[in-house]
């Protein structure tokens, strides 16, 4: 959003710094630009990961952490604790000794200004301890089944239904857990029916019904996201009726028998109960070994912040962060990777389905098994509406919750919205004070890459100004990774919208310094801590991301294309991946799509997930449905509240859409927005049905008309705006997206050129904030380059910043044509630049805009070297 600052900016400025608690980012305009760009506050400080290893803390250990911290530009830790492999210290977690270090290092980060978030839960995913009840648990409808040939049922007897295998089977209960595990059953309906002939079911029933969500980044085969049709082929063989259905909840006996008749017939009954889904927190220290909390419940999820972050402050006597705490301190509450699998039941679903969807989801229980009921649209669409009704009380209850509770003591909440989760990443994302992603060390570990497409549009729509990203994650890394070989993975990432590297991971040193490299997280991540032997040489690159990430955070991103995503869930968001560059075979590094072998495939296998995704000339975010019922449109952009702004809409090509958001999108239309997609053709919900289906007909009506598809792009005037759609959409189609050169046409037909474009293999981002418009250019060739840059901004002097050194001068040999500004530029092997766009001024063909570089020395004798041997250095020789 652009800010105007008038009388008494510095004292402003100064407030905002002060009072900011969610991001800690700062926004400056006129000279402060400068004097942040050449001395970044510590908002702009990139932060690590601070992984404690089950026990082993120590104050003196945590006091050299910070002051390293601080000693190399770190500004921000994210406190976790976890069971990583490395063998248990003597500090059981939350015991008094545990809880007046963890104190000391509340005010040790305070005194040296390092802001500290904490996570939900012990270890580094969920919210779950001991203290988690079993009541109060993971849970899942479950369900044993008996056929019966007899009218009379008396003494037929309904077997218990059994747990359904954990999912993460290998995380190990304590005794006490395990018997909670196996014993925890209540029961929730009898139902009967007349047997159906055959055996047909709804096919991937475990994922539809939200039993089990794997990771879509490191298990080969989990879908993206769970399909819709307006068309499903009939069942062969005859279907439940709901109508013939018979509650049999009330005749069934203690042990299990029911008592009474059914008509004559075949009849199968089916016991349904609720289970614990035997998720526990993982990895978490052995004292924080417990049961995940009901992620669909607010008592539950508020007993146990009570007992685990509530229970903590109180003993660090913390009450509230507020506008006159330190920088540094508990600013944040974080919830990490999402690896507790699912759930698909909560005390009061019921209840809370009937008023969310208005009709009772009891007759439809079978279908959390497969068995067809009505007909399989029927059943299809029930499972729609329960995966729906299991995402908005995850968001609202959980999520939303948490996020309260953070708020009430000043804090923010930040959140990974991606992988394993049961609801849409984007809707996950959209939840979060602070939406986060993560990227591995290219080559190292899994591909998380559309992570930061998710994290960084939801931040780009809501005016979040900092996306925290988890860096460098590794496998195995050898303590071989260094500033040098990151720093063209780490300009993909300033490029892609992240704008404070978090790496992961610094380990906390609990031991004396004699003990070198000390403690380490197992084989997990890259080796960021004081143990480094660059540790201290590490402020240059720091630097260089402070002034960078500074930059970053003012303003807002300038992109052209809102891709919306379809309804549903679980959802991820991948663009089109004709919208990114192709790769430069000769330096683009190839991730390792892993599986569990981490089995490195062919770039063809993985054209879409191998590389480092850098966008084309038009930049473009990723829109979940709640957050486009905020839009509004002006002058034919599409505008948020935030100042977020784009000039199309696109569509999925997606058969089913509710009425709300078609309705929704009939009026950006008419207020005259530009939307390029097909119609859907039905609801996706039993909701209202079958009312709902002749509401969508009658807006697609409104909207596409009721003229034949276009051969190839056809254009429909609606209201003010316009409908664009064809053929050549369908036929093009790529991740449920138009191939990205056919959305370029279209912009290009309304007299939008590309935001950036060069003849050399560039990398670009664009943020603009007053009269500032702020590129940064990134080399990502592997070899020096000469090239003209072309910018979408006219009448402007171009200026270069270089985040490296923190010098400003003037560009002053440039052109424009067409409302462009053609700058001639030349970058050495992974260079990179901020072009700055603020002063008035003609174009100049005046001398080049970078100097020619004489020999000073040639090296061409030889010389000494050799290696500390307190830090394992044993040879000494010449080079």
């Amino acid at each position: 959003m652009k800010n105007k600052y008038w009388g008494g900016v510095i004292a402003l400025l100064i407030l905002a710094f002060v009072n900011v608690q969610c991001d800690s980012s700062v926004r400056f305009i006129g000279d402060t630009l400068e004097e942040g760009f050449k001395s970044p506050p510590k908002g702009a400080n990139p932060g690590v990961y601070w992984y404690f290893m089950d026990g082993n803390l120590s104050k003196e250990g945590i006091t050299k952490d910070l002051e390293s911290m601080v000693q190399v530009g770190i500004s921000h830790a994210i406190f976790l604790e976890v069971n990583a492999g490395v063998p248990r210290g003597k500090v059981d977690m939350l015991s008094p000794e545990w809880m007046d270090i963890f104190k000391h290092m509340v005010s040790e980060s305070e005194r040296l200004g390092v802001r500290l978030s904490i996570a939900t839960g012990p270890g580094w995913a969920g919210t779950g301890g001991p203290w988690v009840d079993v009541e109060e648990s993971m849970q899942h409808l479950v369900a044993s089944t008996v056929v019966v040939n007899a009218s009379d049922i008396s003494g037929v007897i309904l077997p218990k239904p059994v747990a359904r295998k954990r999912f993460y089977g290998d995380f190990v209960f304590t005794p006490e857990q395990r018997k909670d595990w196996e014993n925890f059953y209540e029961d929730v309906a009898v139902l009967a029916f007349p047997t159906p002939e055959g055996d047909e079911t709804i096919v991937d029933t475990d994922e539809k019904a939200l039993y089990g969500r794997h990771p879509f980044s490191s298990m080969f085969g989990v879908k993206q996201f769970l399909p819709t049709s307006a068309s499903y082929p009939e069942a062969e063989g005859s279907v439940v009726n709901p109508a013939d259905m018979i509650d049999l909840t009330s005749r069934l006996r203690a042990d299990g028998s029911i008592e009474g008749t059914l008509p004559e017939g075949r009849w199968t009954i089916m016991r349904f109960g609720v289970r614990n889904t035997g998720a526990v927190t993982s990895p978490a220290p052995a004292p924080g070994l417990g049961f995940e909390t009901d992620k669909m419940d607010t008592t539950a999820i508020s007993h146990h912040l009570n007992n685990f972050v509530g229970e903590i402050f109180r003993y660090a006597g913390f009450q509230k962060r507020t506008s006159r705490s330190p920088y540094g301190g508990l600013a944040m509450l974080h919830f990490d990777s999402w690896e507790m699998g699912s759930q698909n039941w909560t005390s009061k679903f019921r209840e809370e389905f009937k008023q969310r969807r208005k009709y009772d989801p009891q007759p439809f229980y079978p279908a959390y098994t497969g068995v067809i009921v009505g007909s399989r649209e029927l059943t299809e669409r029930f499972l729609w509406d329960l995966r729906k009704t299991i995402q908005e009380l995850i968001l609202e209850n959980h999520l939303g919750y948490i996020r309260q509770y953070a708020h009430e003591y000043g804090l923010g909440l930040s959140i990974e919205p991606y992988d394993m989760t049961p609801v849409a990443d984007l809707e996950l994302a959209a939840a979060a004070d602070v939406p986060m992603c993560e990227f591995w060390r290219a080559g190292f570990g899994f591909n998380t890459t559309f992570s930061l497409m998710e994290a960084t549009s939801v931040a780009h729509l809501k005016g979040q100004p900092v996306v925290p990203a988890e860096s460098f994650t590794a496998l195995n890394d050898g303590w071989d990774l260094y500033p040098g070989q990151l720093k063209n993975q780490t300009d993909w990432a300033l490029a892609s919208g992240v704008n404070r590297m978090m790496f992961h991971t610094f380990v906390h040193q609990c031991f004396p310094d004699s003990v070198k490299p000390g403690m380490t997280m197992g084989g997990i991540g890259v080796q960021w801590n004081r143990n480094q032997t660059w540790w201290e040489m590490s402020k240059a690159y720091h630097d260089y991301l402070s002034r960078s990430q500074f930059l970053l955070q003012q303003g807002r991103t300038v992109s052209d294309i809102l891709y919306f995503c379809p309804e549903g869930n679980p959802h991820v968001f991948k663009a089109p991946v004709s919208a990114y560059n192709k790769p430069d075979s000769a330096y683009d590094v190839l991730y390792i799509h892993a599986n569990t072998t981490f089995e490195k495939r062919s770039a063809s296998e993985n054209q879409d997930v191998n590389i480092l995704p850098d966008k084309r000339g038009y930049a473009f975010d990723a829109c979940p449905p709640s957050l486009l019922y905020k839009a509004t449109v002006k002058d034919g952009r599409i505008i948020f509240p935030s100042g977020a702004e784009y000039s199309i809409l696109v569509l999925p090509n997606w058969e089913t859409m509710t009425p709300d958001i078609l309705k929704k999108i009939k009026e950006l239309v008419i207020g005259g927005a530009t939307v390029v997609g097909m119609p859907p053709k039905k609801s996706p919900s039993l909701q209202n049905y079958p009312q709902c289906d002749n509401e969508i007909k009658a807006l697609v009506k409104d909207i596409w008309g009721e003229g034949e598809m276009p051969i190839t792009v056809g254009k429909r005037m609606v209201g003010k705006g316009q409908i664009i759609w064809g053929q050549d959409l369908i036929k093009n189609q790529d991740n449920l997206y138009p191939d990205y050169d056919c959305t370029a046409s279209i912009l290009s037909d309304m007299n939008i050129p590309e935001d950036f474009t060069s003849n050399g293999a560039l990398r670009y981002t664009h943020r603009t904030v007053a009269e500032y418009d702020i590129y940064f250019v990134s080399n990502r060739s592997g070899k020096k380059i000469q090239t003209d840059c072309i910018f979408r901004v006219d009448n402007k002097i171009p200026e270069l910043w270089d985040a490296v050194t923190g010098e400003i001068r003037d560009l002053k040999s440039f052109s424009t044509k067409d409302g462009q500004t053609i700058v001639p530029m030349q970058f050495d092997i992974d260079q990179s630049f901020f072009v700055v766009f603020r002063k008035k001024g003609e174009p100049s063909s005046g001398k080049s805009n970078f100097s020619s570089f004489t020999t000073v020395l040639t090296l061409d004798k030889p010389w000494s070297v050799s290696f500390d041997p307190s830090k394992g250095g044993r040879r000494k020789g010449c080079i």
